[in-house]
């Protein structure tokens, strides 16, 4: 059973990804880096939810593609179903309008990712495999 649908953006940019780093005080995966993102509304579009959670984590306007998403993640022992969308273009500057939730966000590059603490297991092969379509 499925308790949290979640929509994700990848920020793709030249050969890097955008992460954000969750802060180490939030109740559900703390001190980890994550894909900008959160929880569609009951009643919500997963599109419009995804819209809506990158204009107020980033501050910025992507239009989501009709076909997608990208990536599914289902983790039944955690009971959410992550929808990811590979997102290439945007209007506004991105930055940090969720400081409550994030302490940094950054771009990183593959050779850094295997380094990094994420959010999910499969994350490392998701964020490489993004950025080998455009390297």
């Amino acid at each position: 059973m499925i308790d949290h649908r979640l929509v994700a953006g990848l920020f793709r940019a030249g050969d890097g990804v955008l992460l954000c780093h969750r802060r180490s005080d939030r109740r559900w995966y703390p001190d980890v880096w994550d894909l900008p993102g959160g929880h569609v509304d009951d009643g919500e579009n997963p599109r419009r939810a995804l819209v809506r959670e990158l204009r107020e984590e980033l501050g910025v306007h992507v239009d989501v593609p009709t076909e997608g998403p990208d990536t599914v993640i289902r983790d039944r022992d955690a009971r959410i179903e992550l929808s990811i969308w590979l997102i290439d273009s945007w209007r506004g500057e991105i930055a940090n309008v969720a400081p409550d939730e994030h302490d940094d966000i950054r771009w990183f590059a593959a050779g850094d990712i295997a380094s990094l603490s994420l959010a999910h297991p499969r994350y490392p092969e998701l964020l490489r495999r993004a950025l080998g379509d455009v390297l």
